[in-house]
């Protein structure tokens, strides 16, 4: 998994060059294909960490009634609502050439 706190990507709505996104594939929607695969990748690691955070916190009961609220868990969810969009991170990957990819039907 990657660095999370320290990423560079954008919290917020970014505009890119075309021509850049486009320049490793020569193609803007394979481009954009890998980078969504990517960010489905990162989404999925994202809440696979974060449901094991949360399950450290989980108290389990017999009574719906009772609802306990944890400081700690509080605060990690806080955690992972403020890191930029799943997308966001797959392009800064992308952007920053750390994305492996090969097209098979080129390769062949």
């Amino acid at each position: 998994m990657q660095d999370l706190k320290n990423t560079k990507a954008p919290v917020s709505t970014a505009t890119h060059n075309r021509n850049e996104f486009d320049s490793k594939t020569g193609n803007i929607y394979e481009a954009i294909s890998i980078a969504s695969k990517r960010a489905i990748q990162i989404n999925s690691d994202i809440k696979k960490e974060l449901l094991e955070k949360l399950e450290e916190f989980a108290t389990y009961s017999d009574s719906l009634e009772e609802v306990f609220e944890n400081k700690e868990q509080i605060e990690v969810s806080k955690f992972y609502e403020k890191l930029p969009k799943p997308h966001a991170l797959a392009v800064q990957e992308w952007l920053e050439d750390k994305i492996y990819y090969r097209n098979t039907e080129k390769d062949a």
